[in-house]
């Protein structure tokens, strides 16, 4: 069974040894992305901008991989603050509201204060 490394072109990436996607036969390992615009190495203050960013950064992954947000099976929310997590249900649910995989939300500290989400994705590829 091919594996294939995604790499998303961050600094992280190389600075810490991981891919940002790993492709295993048709399943598709998202590693834990962050609302960073990996073009410009900005992040937004607000959660909301930042999930939108973190999912449009896992799309990019995903697109890499043949496979697209439709395919997700799992989906792991980590927050520093729990009691922002309502604030990111809408944008949520605009990516995966039809979709609506397995997930789980954690609340603990991320590696950056300034990172408010962290999202990680499973993605099994539909054959056809």
């Amino acid at each position: 069974m091919s594996r294939t490394l995604i790499s998303s072109g961050s600094t992280f990436e190389a600075e810490i040894g991981y891919s940002r996607a790993v492709v295993q036969g048709d399943w598709v390992f998202v590693s834990g992305t962050t609302g960073f615009d990996y073009t410009t190495m900005t992040i937004a203050p607000d959660i909301e901008t930042q999930t939108e960013q973190c999912l449009r950064n896992i799309e990019a992954a995903l697109q890499q991989a043949g496979a697209s947000l439709r395919d997700v099976v799992r989906v792991n929310y980590v927050l520093p603050d729990g009691g922002e997590f309502p604030k990111t249900w809408p944008v949520l649910r605009r990516f995966f509201g039809e979709v609506r995989p397995a997930a789980m939300m954690i609340s603990a500290g991320l590696a950056d204060p300034r990172m408010r989400i962290e999202i990680e994705v499973t993605a099994l590829k539909a054959s056809g």
